[in-house]
C-alpha cells in the first residue's frame, strides 16, 4: 500500500488508473485496425469507451452509495463514498452501448455496427480485462478493496489498518492479466463469445474472492450474500446468455446470407 502522491499531485491509484485506460483504448485501435474495421467504426468505438469511462466512474460512486444506503440506512454521495467496480462496468457498459448503436445509426452505413457487433465485443472484452487488471493494482496501492487481517509472510502492510492485510487486490489483478492473455489468445485464433468468457469468468472469482475480503460490503436481501456476490451471480447468468445470445444470432445471419446467395 502507497497511498501517496508522487507525480504532479496524482497518487499510483490514479496513474494506474489512467495507464490501463490508455492501454485500453490501445488495444481497441490495434485489434480494429487488424480486423479492418471502418475507421469510421473505430473512431465511434473509441468515443464509446471515452464515454463509457465518464459514466462509469459517475455510476461506480453512485452504486456504492447505493451499498452504504443498504448497510447503514442513509444515501449519501461525497468524496468520501468510495466506488465499486460493479456499479462501473453496469453504467460504463450502458453508455458504451448507447453511442455505439445510436452513433451507428446515425453515422454508419445501415446495419454495420449491428453486423460487427459480436466481434467488436470480443475486442472489448480484452480491453475491459486489461483496464480492470490495471484498475485492481490501483487499488492495492490506495489501500480500498482490501482483505483480511492476516499474520501470513504474504501479507501487506496496510497503513490505515496498522495491519498485514491479504492482498486480494494483488490476487485479481494477476487473475484478470492471465485472463486477459487468454482472450487475446482467443481472439487472435478467430474464436468468439469473449465477452461472455470475461463475465461469467470474473463473476466466478469474484464470487469467492469476496470471502476473502473484509472492507465493508454492505447487505443484501439475501443474508449470506455481499451485494458484490449477488451482483456476480446475476452477471455470471448474464454471460451465460450471452453465448446463446451470439450463437443464435449468428446462425441467423448465416441463414440469411445463404438464401440471399440462393435467390435468383
Amino acid at each position: 500500500m502507497y497511498p501517496y502522491d508522487i507525480f504532479l499531485g496524482l497518487d499510483l491509484y490514479q496513474i494506474c488508473i489512467a495507464v490501463g485506460f490508455f492501454l485500453a483504448l490501445y488495444y481497441l485501435r490495434l485489434w480494429g485496425d487488424t480486423r479492418k474495421f471502418p475507421a469510421r467504426l473505430q473512431n465511434l468505438c473509441i468515443a464509446g469507451a471515452v464515454v463509457a469511462v465518464i459514466v462509469g466512474a459517475g455510476s461506480a460512486i453512485v452504486m456504492q452509495g447505493f451499498y452504504n444506503h443498504l448497510a447503514g440506512g442513509a444515501f449519501q454521495i461525497s468524496r468520501s463514498t468510495g466506488a465499486t467496480f460493479y456499479g462501473g462496468l453496469i453504467g460504463g457498459a450502458l453508455a458504451f452501448l448507447a453511442v455505439y448503436f445510436i452513433g451507428g445509426h446515425y453515422l454508419l452505413p445501415k446495419g454495420l455496427a449491428g453486423e460487427r457487433f459480436f466481434e467488436m465485443s470480443e475486442i472489448a472484452a480484452g480491453s475491459i480485462a486489461i483496464a480492470h487488471a490495471f484498475g485492481r493494482f490501483g487499488c492495492l496501492f490506495a489501500g480500498c478493496c482490501h482483505g483480511q487481517v492476516t499474520d501470513a509472510w504474504f501479507g501487506v502492510y496496510h497503513v490505515r489498518l496498522d495491519a498485514k492485510v491479504v492482498p486480494v487486490q494483488l490476487y485479481e489483478a494477476i487473475f484478470l492479466l492471465l485472463l486477459f492473455g487468454y482472450l487475446t489468445f482467443r481472439l487472435s485464433k478467430g474464436k468468439h463469445a469473449n465477452l461472455a468468457i470475461y463475465l461469467s469468468s470474473y463473476a466466478v472469482w469474484r464470487f469467492f474472492a469476496e470471502y476473502l475480503r473484509a472492507d465493508d460490503r454492505g447487505q443484501t436481501v439475501i443474508p449470506f450474500l455481499s451485494p458484490s456476490q449477488l451482483t456476480a451471480l446475476l452477471l455470471f447468468a448474464l454471460g451465460i446468455g450471452l453465448v446463446f445470445l451470439e450463437r443464435f444470432l449468428r446462425q441467423k445471419q448465416t441463414c440469411v446470407q445463404e438464401g440471399s446467395e440462393h435467390e435468383p
